[in-house]
């Protein structure tokens, strides 16, 4: 199981590959932020059966971790397809999920170069972040790490009675 450390101010980073029995994990994590936020367009936990549809435990060329932090579970990253037709193949979208608890603390800037050195090695040259638009600290981290606002999507997604938009940020590797 591949395994890479990296030190950053939150202390030492170590991003192992998910497996399938890690998946409720992960989803743990996914399911605050549809409780708790508008960082996903969910209103209510997922069912593990729904998160394992959007994580692929088994692609080479998409893969998903689990970050540890002095081996304590702190988020999950990983890239996925972005769209299903070949003439995607060079792009990937990002994403990264922290515990609510280790949030600002270079995590999130840690995951999200992990996962550009690995997009690099599967020969994705594009890689996009779609964020809602009120997910200012996915905003900021996003833009400090080089990626650009490519696509703003006015009022396309609603929860609880309000209006979001959605924000498509990309890089080019």
């Amino acid at each position: 199981m591949p395994v890479r450390l990296l030190r950053g101010s939150a202390g030492l980073i170590r991003f192992v590959r998910m497996r399938e029995t890690d998946l409720p994990l992960a989803q743990q994590i996914y399911n605050y932020y549809s409780l708790h936020s508008t960082a996903t367009f969910h209103d209510a936990s997922v069912t593990l059966e729904e998160f394992t549809g959007c994580i692929d435990t088994r692609s080479p060329e998409y893969p998903s971790f689990l970050i540890e932090e002095n081996k304590n579970l702190v988020g999950y990253c990983g890239i996925r397809r972005y769209k299903s037709l070949k003439a995607y193949d060079r792009t990937a979208e990002v994403t990264i999920y922290l515990a609510p608890e280790h949030t600002g603390l270079g995590i999130g800037r840690a995951a999200l170069g992990y996962l550009e050195a690995e997009a690099r090695k599967a020969c994705i040259q594009v890689l996009i972040g779609i964020i809602t638009g009120e997910n200012y600290p996915s905003v900021r981290l996003f833009e400090r790490m080089g990626y650009v606002q490519c696509a703003r999507l006015v009022n396309v997604g609603e929860l609880s009675g309000r209006l979001l938009d959605v924000l498509f940020y990309e890089k080019e590797l």
